[in-house]
């Protein structure tokens, strides 16, 4: 079979760059958009984007790229960015919706299926018998370096073996079964400051959040919490310059703009931002926040601005648990962020929190009722505990998922039936308080991500099935795999993981000694605020 011909474009290589979960989804995420930005403004590509739904395909027919409306198969290149696990089923049936074979063993010829995205660094193994190579890591210079490559590559005629040969060892590119592995992540700008923020492309009413700029304030975070993988997979934590930002919105000219980070109150610059963006007639949001980061100025000015709904993590039921995770959260600091909240006129309080840490006990949750009826009483002696400016409280509860590269990937899961008998007691405990509400995810749906995020090459099999069987359920049931023995045992020091063809930075011999440290509810300091040539910790900025 010959090699298809890439259409002339001028000498510009076309590539399909996919997004799973439709244009709601994908228009919502900002990941994708910078390598959207850093791909279109690359003289040598034609980049076109293309946003599957949960059956492949768009506008209910075969998948078409949102500008030219072209088929998927007749890009040389297809771009996969992926950042959740259960997007993992898009893969394959888009890939079979447009007319190429799923599996890379399948594809002797063009087109090229890469993928990028948290996913690429945090466990590639279950895609990769789809996927022909990974982009492992941030983009920044290299990764244009590797699509300009790839251009020279697809116009002198080269083969798709031809290609994957030469592409093998460059830094940061993943060709399962061909690279020298564990293939480094690249990161960008190192310690220094986050020198390419990640910003909308796309200012979209269509968006999960509707026609915002959603810009990112920092990557990383410092606080080391061992169920994190972010706080792991994007070391070193760095901030964005405050004049970078300004230059965006200025040249954005949003209505709203979205601040995203793992750690917004850390910025030094946040409050002197804010106080900017309303000086531009900007309307803002904010994601998360640190209890610890909550200030009365910082609030009270949220409130003159007309933020109404503030959300906090707590994450452990117990004083305990928290340790065990290294929180460092002082549940004072929590109570007076509670206090805060009430007192200037919070319309929302969210809460979130995790269950199904290894160990946990009966005693953690009677903590953990002890510490609500506390937040409860705080509200009724602040204004937000009045019928006219009543503070609603919804707690939002997750099932904890053991991820790899964080000191839990040696952890079990929680069986499903104990998670479910969890999360009915909690749902109990919160009913008789006025105003709060308690929301938890579904226990299957979280297992399901654990076996996606844990699993190595033999998951390939399920999620075709899953693909081709009409979902997860019903693969399970088909599927001659364990789960188990993926999520029910607690692996051994020396067990070797199938993400570790990939290498973060962070070594693995202090991810084991951070899982000891848990397992004694011990915690250990985050990053230092020096930076990482003034820590002995993790290993991340080793040579």
């Amino acid at each position: 079979m010959s090699e298809p011909k890439a259409p002339d474009l001028g000498g510009r290589l076309p590539v399909a760059l996919a997004v799973p979960g439709g244009d709601k989804a994908a228009l919502s995420a900002i990941g994708w958009q910078s390598v959207y930005r850093t791909l279109a403004e690359a003289p040598g590509l034609a980049v076109e984007r293309v946003f599957p739904d949960k059956l492949g395909l768009t506008d209910g027919t075969d998948p078409k790229t949102r500008e030219s409306k072209s088929p998927l198969s007749s890009f040389p290149v297809i771009a996969w960015s992926i950042t959740f696990e259960e997007d993992f089923l898009s893969l394959p049936r888009t890939l079979r919706a447009t007319g190429v074979p799923p599996l890379a063993a399948e594809r002797p010829t063009l087109p090229l299926v890469i993928a990028g995205g948290p996913i690429a660094f945090l466990n590639p193994a279950p895609i990769a018998p789809f996927v022909d190579c990974f982009w492992v890591g941030e983009a920044e210079e290299r990764f244009l370096d590797f699509f300009d490559t790839l251009r020279t590559l697809v116009f002198d005629g080269a083969g798709k073996d031809a290609i994957l040969d030469a592409v093998k060892d460059l830094p940061g590119v993943y060709v399962p079964g061909r690279s020298k592995t564990p293939v480094k992540r690249i990161a960008s700008g190192g310690a220094g400051p986050l020198c390419d923020p990640a910003f909308s492309a796309f200012i979209s009413g269509q968006a999960a959040f509707r026609d915002t700029l959603l810009l990112e304030v920092n990557r990383g975070c410092p606080y080391g919490c061992r169920f994190c993988a972010a706080g792991f997979i994007y070391r070193p934590p760095r901030h964005a310059d405050l004049d970078e930002l300004k230059r965006i919105v200025d040249l954005a000219d949003p209505p709203k703009v979205g601040l995203i980070g793992t750690a917004l109150t850390d910025w030094p610059d946040l409050l002197p931002f804010l106080k900017w963006l309303h000086g531009r007639k900007k309307k803002f949001s904010l994601s998360s926040m640190r209890a610890d980061g909550i200030t009365e100025e910082l609030l009270v000015y949220l409130r003159e601005r007309g933020i109404r709904t503030v959300t906090l993590a707590l994450e452990g039921a117990s004083e305990r648990l928290r340790k065990m995770m290294s929180k460092k959260l002082d549940p004072a600091d929590f109570l007076n962020a509670v206090r805060l909240c009430a007192r200037y006129g919070v319309n929302h309080l969210k809460i979130y929190m995790i269950a199904g840490w290894p160990g946990e006990t009966e005693a953690d949750y009677d903590e953990l009722a002890e510490f609500l009826a506390e937040i409860v009483r705080i509200r009724s002696e602040e204004p937000g505990g009045r019928k006219k400016q009543f503070m609603r409280i919804t707690i939002g509860v997750s099932s904890l998922v053991p991820k790899p590269f964080t000191p839990f990937q040696w952890s079990p899961m929680m069986d499903e039936a104990a998670l479910n008998e969890r999360m009915k007691r909690l749902v109990k405990m919160a009913k008789p308080y006025k105003g709060v509400t308690l929301q938890h995810d579904d226990p299957f749906q979280a297992r399901l991500q654990g076996l996606l995020a844990r699993g190595g090459e033999e998951l390939a099999e399920f999620i075709l099935l899953a693909a081709e069987q009409g979902g997860w359920k019903k693969a399970l049931k088909l599927w001659k795999g364990d789960p188990s023995d993926i999520l029910d045992r607690e692996r051994g020091e020396d067990e070797p993981f199938p993400w570790e063809v990939v290498d973060i930075g962070v070594r693995r011999e202090h991810l084991w000694k951070e899982w000891q440290r848990a397992k004694e509810s011990k915690v250990s300091p985050g990053c230092s605020p020096r930076g990482c040539a003034h820590c002995a910790g993790c290993g991340v900025e080793e040579a």
